[in-house]
C-alpha cells in the first residue's frame, strides 16, 4: 500500500489550510501545529509533512523543535529552505530530511552543491508544476499563464541524472482544491524516472485517487502527501476517528502500530 503522509501547513506559528496560493487559519481542528501532529500520530501516521509559508523563514525554529519532539516518527520540512544555513537550522531542530525547490538552473545548481553536503537520503528535490509546467512555489497569486515553458518531467529527467533519490512533485492547479489530480502529469513523470523515487502532493480529493495513484507503484511512485481531503474526511476510515471528540483525547498516547522510516 502507498504510504500516505499528512500535511501540515504553517504560517505564524499557526496550522493553516491553502487553497491554491491562500492561506486562513485551521479553525476546524487544531490551529496548535504540536497538537495537531500529535493528532495524526495517534491515527496512525508513519511520517509528517511540515510546509513552512514565512517569507525567508523555514518556520519558526522553536515550533519546527516542538513538532519533532512531540511525535517519534520522522518530519520532512518543505519551505524556506534555499541556504545552508536554512538546512542547518531545519536539522539541529530535529527534522529528518528536507524538501529543496528546484525551479531554475540557479535552483538545480544549488540543490546539487546540497546533495553533496548533506547526502541523498536527508535532502530530496521539490517540483511545483502547473499543466505539466515547472513553477515556482510562492505565497503569491499565480496563474497557469505565469508557469515557465519548462517541462517537470525534463527536470525529473535532470535530477535523477544528478543523483537525486526522490522528488516531491506538487500539482498547483490543483493543490487544496479537493478536486481530482493531474493524473496524466504524475504519470508522465512516473513513468520517466527508473530510479529516483517519486512522492506526490497536492489536491487529492479522496479515496478513489489514493487508490488511483497506490496502482502506480508498479514504477517509482511510492507516496503520497496529503492535506485538505484529510482535515475533511473524505476517507471510509475516518468515520471511526477522533475528530467529533478532539478536545477530549489525551494526544500523549500514541499507537502502537509499527513505524516506516523514510527512504
Amino acid at each position: 500500500m502507498i504510504l500516505v503522509i499528512p500535511a501540515i501547513d504553517l504560517l505564524e506559528e499557526f496550522c493553516v489550510r491553502k487553497n491554491q496560493d491562500a492561506y486562513r487559519r485551521e479553525t476546524k481542528y487544531f490551529d496548535d501545529p504540536i497538537k495537531m501532529a500529535k493528532l495524526w500520530r495517534i491515527q496512525n501516521a508513519k511520517a509528517l509533512h511540515i510546509a513552512g509559508h514565512d517569507p525567508g523563514d523555514t518556520c519558526r525554529r522553536s515550533i519546527l523543535q516542538a513538532i519533532c519532539k512531540a511525535v517519534d516518527i520522522p518530519i520532512q520540512l518543505q519551505g524556506g529552505l534555499g541556504s545552508f544555513e536554512a538546512i542547518d537550522s531545519a536539522f539541529e531542530a530535529g527534522v529528518y530530511r528536507v524538501i529543496v525547490e528546484v525551479s531554475s538552473d540557479e535552483s538545480l545548481e544549488f540543490f546539487r552543491r546540497a546533495q553533496s553536503k548533506y547526502g541523498h537520503s536527508k535532502l530530496v528535490a521539490g517540483i511545483h508544476a502547473r499543466g505539466g509546467k515547472i513553477t515556482a512555489d510562492s505565497d503569491t497569486d499565480l496563474d497557469l499563464e505565469t508557469a515557465s515553458e519548462s517541462d517537470a518531467v525534463e527536470l525529473g529527467k535532470e535530477l535523477e541524472h544528478s543523483g537525486c533519490k526522490r522528488i516531491v512533485y506538487t500539482d498547483m492547479s490543483k493543490e487544496g482544491m479537493l478536486s481530482s489530480k493531474n493524473f496524466d502529469a504524475f504519470e508522465r513523470m512516473n513513468s520517466a524516472l527508473d530510479r529516483t523515487h517519486l512522492t506526490a502532493a497536492g489536491g487529492i480529493a479522496g479515496f478513489e485517487d489514493l487508490m488511483r495513484f497506490d496502482s502506480m507503484q508498479k514504477h517509482r511512485l511510492d507516496s503520497v502527501v496529503i492535506g485538505q481531503a484529510l482535515y475533511e474526511n473524505r476517507f471510509p476510515c475516518q468515520q471511526s476517528w477522533c475528530w467529533n471528540n478532539k478536545d477530549e483525547i489525551d494526544l500523549s498516547q500514541f499507537t502502537s502500530a509499527s513505524l516506516a522510516a523514510l527512504e
